[in-house]
C-alpha cells in the first residue's frame, strides 16, 4: 500500500508543474505585463511611464526566464519566471496588485467557505444517498417513475433561480433569516442557513440521479441475488450489501468536492455576500488583480490533485485488492 501511496504522489509532482508553468504562460506570455498595466490603468491616454511604474511597482519590469544584467545565481533568481512562478510552487504568493498579502487573505477568507460548503457537502451527500435508496427500494414502480421526472425538472432548473428564489421567499417574504450578510462567530449561523439550504435542494436532482444509477449497477449482480435467495430482506440487501459494494463510485464523487470546500462557490458567495474564497476570486476578476487570480488557480489545482490522491487512499482502503495494483 505504502509503495502505491508513493507512485500516485510522484504522479502529482508534474502535473503541479505542468499546471504552474501552464499558469506563467498564460498569465505573463499571452498576457504580457504590459498588457496588465493597460488594463489596469486603462487602454486610453496612458503614457509608457504610467505603464513602466506599474509594473516597477509589482515586479512585473524583469526578464520572464533569464536576466543578462545580474550576475551568477542572480541570472534565474532575478526574473519574473522565479520570483512569480517558482514561489507560487513554494505557497509564497506575495502580494496582490493592490498591495494585500494574499496568504493572510486566503487564511481569513477560508473559513466562511467552509463555513458554508462543508455542511452543504456533508447534509447533501446524506440526502441524495438517503433518496436515491429509496428511490431503488420502490424500483419498478410508479414512484421510481415520477421521482426520475422530478430529478430531471430540478436538474434543468439554474442555480440561479434556487438561490434568487430562496432568497425572495424565505428571507423576503417569510423573513426567516437575513437575505444576505455575514458575520463573525455564531452571529454567522442565520446568515448561512439560506446558503447551505440552496446547496443541498439544488444538487438533489444530479445527485439523486448518480447514485441511482450506482446502486442499481449493483442491486442487478449476482451476490445480491444470492443474498436474496438465502432469505435476506430487501432493507438488508439494500444496506449491508449494494451500499457497501456501492462505497468507491461514492468515495469517487465525495473526495473530489474537496477543492470546492476550500474554494467555495463563486455564485453562492457572491449573491449573498459572504467574504469566502469564491467572492475573493471573483472580487479579483473584476478589479484585473492578476496576481490573485493567479494563485487561486494554482490553488484550486493542488486542492484538486490532492482531492484525487485521498480519492485514491480512500479506494485502498474501501477495496483491498485495489493496494496489490
Amino acid at each position: 500500500m505504502i509503495q502505491y501511496l508513493i507512485r500516485r504522489l510522484l504522479y502529482a509532482v508534474p502535473l503541479l508543474i505542468g499546471v504552474n508553468l501552464l499558469t506563467f504562460l498564460l498569465f505573463f506570455v499571452v498576457n504580457s505585463p504590459d498588457d496588465m498595466a493597460r488594463m489596469q490603468l486603462g487602454q486610453k491616454h496612458v503614457t509608457q511611464e504610467a505603464v513602466e511604474k506599474w509594473k516597477h511597482e509589482r515586479g512585473y519590469d524583469l526578464p520572464l526566464f533569464w536576466n543578462d544584467k545580474a550576475q551568477g545565481a542572480a541570472h534565474l533568481g532575478q526574473t519574473i519566471f522565479y520570483q512569480k512562478s517558482v514561489n507560487l510552487m513554494l505557497f509564497r504568493f506575495g502580494q496582490s496588485d493592490t498591495g494585500r498579502n494574499i496568504v493572510n487573505d486566503i487564511q481569513e477568507r477560508m473559513w466562511p467557505s467552509l463555513a458554508i460548503s462543508v455542511p452543504s457537502a456533508i447534509f447533501g451527500v446524506t440526502v441524495n444517498i438517503s433518496l436515491a435508496l429509496l428511490v431503488v427500494f420502490f424500483r419498478r414502480t410508479y414512484l421510481e417513475f415520477w421521482s426520475m421526472v422530478l430529478c430531471v425538472i430540478l436538474m434543468s432548473i439554474s442555480s440561479l433561480f434556487y438561490i434568487i428564489g430562496g432568497q425572495f421567499v424565505i428571507a423576503k417574504l417569510l423573513q426567516l433569516v437575513p437575505i444576505s450578510g455575514y458575520s463573525d462567530g455564531l452571529g454567522a449561523i442565520k446568515f448561512i442557513i439560506l446558503p447551505i439550504l440552496i446547496g443541498v435542494v439544488s444538487g438533489i436532482g444530479s445527485g439523486v440521479r448518480w447514485y441511482r444509477a450506482i446502486f442499481l449497477e449493483e442491486a442487478e449482480k449476482d451476490y445480491v441475488r444470492t443474498a436474496r435467495a438465502k432469505g435476506l430482506s430487501d432493507v438488508q440487501v439494500l444496506f449491508r450489501h449494494v451500499l457497501r459494494n456501492a462505497l468507491i463510485p461514492i468515495l469517487t464523487g465525495v473526495v473530489v468536492l474537496i477543492p470546492f470546500l476550500f474554494m467555495g462557490s463563486l455564485l453562492t458567495e457572491s449573491f449573498f455576500s459572504i467574504p469566502g474564497l469564491g467572492s475573493y476570486t471573483i472580487d479579483a476578476i473584476n478589479r484585473q488583480d492578476f496576481a490573485i487570480v493567479r494563485s487561486m488557480v494554482y490553488l484550486g489545482s493542488v486542492l484538486y490533485v490532492v482531492g484525487l490522491l485521498l480519492t485514491d487512499i480512500s479506494y485502498t482502503l474501501a477495496d483491498p485488492r485495489v493496494r496489490l495494483s
